[in-house]
């Protein structure tokens, strides 16, 4: 399950993390030139996207890094990778599989209780 939860924690982080350069982009476009945002629509909070855009692909890949030695550990920074990608962009075409991956990965690493070796890590 950890090595199941490591794999999903890279690939959902970074199929993010191109949500997130797409999401960062075109809050800048908008903030340099709004007449695209007129045109093609503006979010309503571009911090908050450009937050998301760095952050949830940043925990998502620690956290499926962390998976295999600190399941615990990575499977809540994965757990609260997918809750922002959620948050910050919705669960539409391009997120449903960052948010799937993420949210498996953590619960596949949380529930990898006991680890292999003898010492526990909750």
């Amino acid at each position: 399950m950890r090595n199941a939860a490591l794999m999903l924690g890279i690939i959902g982080g970074i199929i993010a993390m191109l949500v997130g350069f797409f999401g960062y982009g075109y809050t800048e476009v908008v903030h340099r030139h709004s007449e695209v945002g007129e045109m093609f629509g503006n979010f309503d909070k571009p911090e908050l996207i450009r937050f998301a855009s760095f952050f949830a692909p940043l925990l998502a890949i620690a956290g499926g890094a962390m998976a295999k030695i600190r399941a615990l550990w990575g499977g809540v920074l994965m757990l609260i990778a997918g809750g922002l990608v959620y948050y910050a962009f919705g669960f539409g075409v391009f997120t449903m599989f960052p948010i799937g991956f993420l949210l498996l990965g953590g619960v596949l690493a949380l529930a990898a209780g006991k680890p292999d070796e003898p010492k526990a890590h909750f």
